[in-house]
């Protein structure tokens, strides 16, 4: 049996019960320990599920957006790897929007050596960490989200139709093949949408948890989408699945 497969089947499993042992996995499947617990490790990486002590039981779902501060240290070395992989399709010159979250910041910190960028982006954290650059920033006007630390554009005055934004790079609180692009704020979500609408080239930039989930509020589909940067964390069946929708899917080292 495939790891994929595996992973697959101990999902179900868990499913029918609430919480299963170690020794019960390796019963079912006759593998190692060490198998599981690698099994077990990734599964909870990407949030299907939470480990317990001596086992294992599905993860409570996603009712509401996690913390701000949480989410800038949970998978931060994914978010640092996707954070340098977008930088790597940005050129000096481009004009690019940063969207608000966690891991767009990490796009942020490996600009240094770019040169000549216009940089739209509703991110107060993204606006701090560029103002030693010389880059051109303009921050999106409207009503300010205290929590996240962003500007959001819901009921206010959005006109960027005269600027050319070449590439925009956006958060998503969930992916899924069949849905697209999720996330939990109606006011985000309606900023993301008139990004898209205003730009050539549509980046997400989001760690390999956010696969699977459709959370509350729709974003847009996969056809609207030109890249979606994640981990190496991604599990083999997402990488398939992925790679067979007109989507360009990126895994970040």
């Amino acid at each position: 049996m495939l790891a994929s497969e595996r992973q697959k089947e101990i999902l179900r499993l868990l499913s029918a019960k609430n919480i299963i042992t170690i020794p019960d996995f390796v019963a079912e499947f006759q593998v190692s320990i060490e198998t599981i617990r690698r099994d077990l490790t990734l599964l909870e990486k990407q949030g299907f599920i939470q480990k317990v002590y001596g086992g294992a039981r599905l993860a409570e779902p996603l009712t509401s957006e996690p913390a701000l501060a949480n989410r800038m240290i949970s998978h931060l070395s994914e978010k640092e790897a996707i954070g340098k992989k977008c930088s790597e399709f940005i050129n000096d010159g481009d004009c690019i929007f940063l969207d608000s979250g966690s891991t767009t910041y990490q796009i942020a910190k490996n600009l240094s050596t770019k040169k000549n960028l216009t940089i739209l982006t509703n991110s107060l954290f993204i606006v701090n960490e560029l103002l030693p650059t010389d880059f051109e920033l303009i921050i999106i006007g409207g009503k300010i989200r205290h929590d996240e630390r962003s500007v959001v554009t819901y009921d206010y005055i959005f006109n960027f139709s005269e600027l050319n934004i070449q590439k925009s790079f956006l958060c998503a609180g969930g992916i899924t093949a069949e849905k697209g692009i999720s996330d939990f704020n109606m006011h985000e979500a309606v900023t993301r949408k008139k990004i898209i609408e205003r730009s050539k080239e549509i980046f997400i930039a989001a760690d390999s948890s956010k696969f699977g989930r459709d959370v509350t509020v729709s974003i847009a589909p996969l056809e609207k989408i030109n890249y979606l940067i994640t981990d190496n964390n991604l599990s083999t069946s997402d990488v398939v699945r992925f790679k067979g929708t007109s989507v360009s899917l990126v895994l970040a080292d």
